[in-house]
């Protein structure tokens, strides 16, 4: 049984309180993040996310799992698309300060970066000019999955979480209605949170090519390294590598290589379903590659 395990929630919150207001008192103290993971959500960035973190010069968030009693490091602050409203003050209390920075590098033996991973970041209408008036200098990653599999596995964890109770075919065909006008509203009233935009875009979010527009239009195309899941998957340390010298670092194992965070278990879903989404994304699939110059074998194609 872990120490958190041990202490109620009320001293859990009370602990979060306390290290968020003094993040904010010394935010001034705190350099922005090197990199922000922007997506995609059911993409495996949880994994991605986690599997960097066992890089010795790539630190967590504030407060660490070890300053806090909590299962894991906190992966996202879901700043620039749900928490804008709380201001920079607010961002910066998460994120390492000079000092902290320090240590860490006298620890790796040479400079530490941090970052984040909000996955909602790649696809919500604001964060990419937000993101780019606010941290200019940020390296931008992602990982992207098969749109066909991406879209049911979204669909998949909000069955999970009890919050869709249509089937499949009838939650693909709702989509539309339910999210009509969302994203104009988005735009239109900054501090407007829409959970259909959210959660009940599961197409929508696997047009990775329209979503990734709104970032090539605010940050150059050099600031992007962008994974597939598949390759991720397949071999985590030549893929953490990769990044890692996308990111200015040099290798380094990664102990826990092959762990999946945030697993499901497999399930099918109908053949002519997954013979329409695979036309439906044939086109954006197709856009998406002449966008980055690279292809993504591992996806499905008419």
């Amino acid at each position: 049984m872990s120490t958190r395990d041990l202490l109620p929630e009320s001293v859990l919150t009370m602990g979060r309180s306390v290290f968020r207001a003094y993040g904010m008192a010394t935010a001034w103290t705190r350099p922005d993040p090197d990199f922000l993971l922007i997506g995609a959500k059911r993409g495996g960035s949880t994994s991605l996310y986690y599997a960097l973190l066992e890089h010795p010069n790539i630190i967590p968030l504030f407060p660490s799992a070890d300053l806090l009693p909590k299962a894991n490091h906190t992966k996202g602050v879901h700043f620039f698309d749900s928490n804008y409203q709380r201001g920079m003050r607010w961002y910066r209390s998460y994120l390492p300060s000079k000092a902290a920075r320090s240590r860490a590098a006298r620890r790796a033996g040479g400079p530490v970066i941090t970052g984040e991973g909000s996955p909602y970041y790649l696809y919500h209408p604001l964060a990419a000019q937000r993101a780019a008036r606010d941290v200019p200098d940020a390296r931008i990653l992602l990982i992207l999955r098969d749109p066909v599999e991406r879209t049911f596995s979204h669909y998949r964890e909000r069955v999970r979480a009890g919050a869709e109770q249509l089937s499949f075919e009838d939650a693909l065909a709702a989509e539309a209605e339910r999210t009509a006008g969302e994203e104009q509203r988005l735009i239109s009233d900054p501090a407007y949170y829409s959970y259909a935009h959210e959660q009940q875009s599961y197409m929508a979010q696997s047009e990775y090519d329209l979503a990734l527009r709104r970032w090539f239009d605010h940050f150059p195309a050099d600031r992007f390294h962008v994974v597939s899941s598949e390759e991720f998957y397949r071999d985590q340390q030549r893929v953490c590598d990769e990044v890692a010298a996308f990111l200015g670092l040099p290798h380094a194992p990664l102990p826990d290589a092959g762990k999946v965070w945030n697993p499901a278990p497999q399930a099918e879903f109908a053949t002519s379903i997954r013979h329409r989404l695979i036309e439906h994304f044939a086109p954006h699939n197709a856009a998406l590659e002449k966008m980055l110059d690279r292809s993504f074998p591992d996806w499905a194609t008419p």
